[in-house]
């Protein structure tokens, strides 16, 4: 079970890493690009290739292997944008702006991009995932730190509904704002 945890958390920060850089080489407006407060990660990539991993026959081609990557990818993607908004209120992307996007979840571009990095991924990557050793009693810390941070952001983002709140320094900014304006009444 520690394997897949593991699995989970590296595609997460590895995600947490395109993210930002897409933000960076994007300029986009958007620069916090995680998931969580304290933690560099993005679930939905660690969700999207530990499902993939499991799903995949060993020795499957690389385009079979990207045509399902897009699939799981995909529909990942869109389960995880349909609970963080429709449970917690909030967006972390928006594809309206994408031809034949599917409610802002998805788009057909973003599908094949994911088919081609998660085929990719599993071909040249997890060969060398694969080989990380963490002691059980590491995982167990690290599952206990994931699930702490986990309740802080879920409170977090249920209360403001701002996704750039999901770094120290807004969170702080927040605080020392609500304060100043409790303490002017």
């Amino acid at each position: 079970m520690s394997r897949w945890f593991v699995y989970f958390l590296f595609y997460s920060f590895a995600g947490y890493g395109l993210e930002k850089l897409h933000a960076k080489l994007s300029h986009a407006p958007k620069q916090v690009r995680k998931c969580f407060l304290l933690l560099p990660l993005c679930p939905v990539y660690g969700l999207a290739m530990t499902v993939l991993l499991a799903a995949a026959p060993k020795e499957m081609g690389f385009l079979p292997l990207a045509l399902l990557g897009g699939l799981i990818c995909t529909g990942a993607e869109y389960a995880v944008h349909l609970f963080y908004d429709k449970v917690l209120g909030v967006q972390f992307w928006d594809y309206t702006a994408m031809k034949g996007h599917i409610q802002g979840r998805i788009c057909p571009q973003f599908t094949a991009l994911w088919g081609l990095l998660s085929a990719a991924a599993v071909k040249l990557v997890q060969p060398w995932v694969r080989l990380l050793a963490v002691p059980p009693w590491t995982a167990f810390l690290l599952w206990i730190v994931l699930a702490a941070d986990s309740v802080l952001s879920w409170s977090l983002l249920r209360r403001y509904r701002d996704t750039e709140l999901l770094s120290l320094r807004a969170v702080l900014a927040q605080s020392r704002a609500s304060s100043q304006s409790s303490t002017s009444l």
